[in-house]
């Protein structure tokens, strides 16, 4: 009686443990600043799985998505790392300055300098890897 019980929860346990590892989770990016990870916000992710395809939409206002992340405080010059899962084949990084204009960042080592001038600036990766891409967002104030 109880080997009929126990081969179908066994069988069970193990088909779930086998169907989580065949569903791709959506990679996290974080900000490193003094050995604290932040996590950013992640925006536009599409996904392409054995049997599944995922597009996720948000806003295309970049202010409303740096709003979702609190805002670090770093000084001029500092080096920020970059952390992101499932090792992206490409990772290119935009800044926003307060005037309007935009830069692109050099990333060398996923580590990213601050800029010299003070002031609040809105970093987006965009990253690639063989089975999708995701942009992420997060904001500094330079002191």
């Amino acid at each position: 009686m109880k080997k009929k019980i126990v081969i179908p929860i066994l069988v069970a346990i193990v088909l779930t443990a086998c169907n989580k590892h065949s569903i791709d989770s959506q990679p996290e990016g974080k900000v490193i600043v003094d050995n604290k990870k932040y996590t950013m916000v992640a925006s536009g992710y599409q996904w392409e799985g054995k049997n599944i395809e995922v597009n996720t939409k948000s806003s295309p206002d970049i202010n409303e998505l740096a709003d979702k992340f609190k805002t670090l405080e770093v000084k001029q010059g500092d080096i920020l790392k970059l952390e992101i899962e499932k090792n992206p084949s490409s990772t290119t990084v935009t800044r926003l300055n307060e005037d309007g204009t935009s830069d692109n960042v050099k990333i060398k080592d996923n580590k990213i300098i601050m800029p010299s001038e003070a002031g609040y600036y809105i970093y987006e990766l965009k990253t690639t890897w063989d089975k999708g891409k995701e942009t992420f967002i997060f904001d500094v104030n330079v002191k």
